[in-house]
Order: structure tokens, then C-alpha cells, then sequence
């Protein structure tokens, strides 16, 4: 009769062992998802307002209606990015990769964009009021639609050249140069 009763206390253990066990994995699971819920939050979500990023790495990213307003972005690269209705008021893109970049309707009041590279960068309905391109690169870059101060498109205008790759327009005639 002894034997019956430690095949019960056994298998009674084990199911308790079991559920413990099942309970513990199920704990685990769900903070697991809930960390990298965190984790991985979508760039174009994301505030970096009022920060130091220099020479970061965005390229190849979509940052769509991402903030930056006010940062420190000198020399970073954001080439091959959407940045679709970014806001970049105040930042500091100096020497800034904007290489093939999607800036339609950004924000980029305000900004120092001196030695920033816009190669076959679209720039459609962009705000670029009170800018700084000095040494800036623009072949191929399309700023259809783009406000800029008459000062600023007739600096453009001397050193614009190309088409762009993907709208297929001449920077010259985005700029309404004569």
C-alpha cells in the first residue's frame, strides 16, 4: 500500500511542479514582450528635441513627423531617409548628410545647413525660412513647392545643377531660376 501513495505524491508533485513551472514561463513571456514593446518604439514617433546627436547614424531610416527642433545634429547622416514632416526648427545640420532623403513638407526653419550635403534630396513644400546654405551642396535636389526667402533661392540659383533621381525635375527649375 506504500507504493500507491508515492506514486501519487510524485505524480502530485510533478503537476505541481508543472504548473509552477507553466506559470513562471507565462511571467516571463509577458514582461519579456512588455520590455521590447519598449524597446523597440517607432523612429517615427520619436522627440529628440533639444539634444546633442552629433554625427548619428539615421540613414536608411523612416522618421516621418520625428522632432528635432533645436538640435545638435552637426554631421550626422540621414541619407536615403523619409523625413516627411519632420520638424528641425533651430537644429544645427552643419556638414549633414541629406543625400536622397524624402524632406517633403519638413520644418527646417531656422536652420544651419552650412557644408550640408542635399544631393537628390527632396525638399517639396519644405520650409527652409531663414536658413543658412552656405557651402551647402544641392545637385539634383528638388525644392518644388519649398518656401524660401528670395536671398536664400538667388544664393541657390548660382550654384545649382542636375536633376533629381527620383522626381525627375531640374534643380534650376524647382528653384525658378532664370
Amino acid at each position: 500500500m506504500a507504493k500507491p501513495t508515492i506514486r501519487k505524491m510524485n505524480f502530485k508533485t510533478i503537476k505541481h511542479l508543472l504548473q509552477l513551472t507553466a506559470t513562471n514561463l507565462t511571467i516571463f513571456t509577458i514582461a519579456l514582450i512588455a520590455t521590447m514593446s519598449f524597446a523597440v518604439m517607432p523612429a517615427w514617433s520619436a522627440d529628440y528635441n533639444k539634444q546633442t546627436l552629433t554625427e548619428s547614424d539615421f540613414s536608411h531610416q523612416d522618421l516621418t513627423d520625428a522632432s528635432f527642433d533645436h538640435t545638435n545634429l552637426r554631421g550626422s547622416d540621414f541619407s536615403f531617409s523619409n523625413l516627411s514632416g519632420v520638424r528641425l526648427f533651430g537644429a544645427n545640420l552643419s556638414a549633414t548628410n541629406f543625400e536622397g532623403a524624402d524632406l517633403r513638407n519638413a520644418s527646417l526653419e531656422s536652420t544651419r545647413m552650412t557644408r550640408a550635403n542635399l544631393t537628390n534630396a527632396v525638399l517639396e513644400g519644405a520650409y527652409l525660412t531663414n536658413v543658412m546654405l552656405q557651402g551647402a551642396t544641392i545637385t539634383g535636389a528638388d525644392f518644388t513647392g519649398a518656401l524660401l526667402s528670395p536671398t536664400t533661392e538667388r544664393k541657390l540659383c548660382e550654384i545649382a545643377t542636375g536633376t533629381n533621381t527620383t522626381t525627375g525635375r531640374n534643380t534650376k527649375d524647382t528653384l525658378f531660376c532664370p
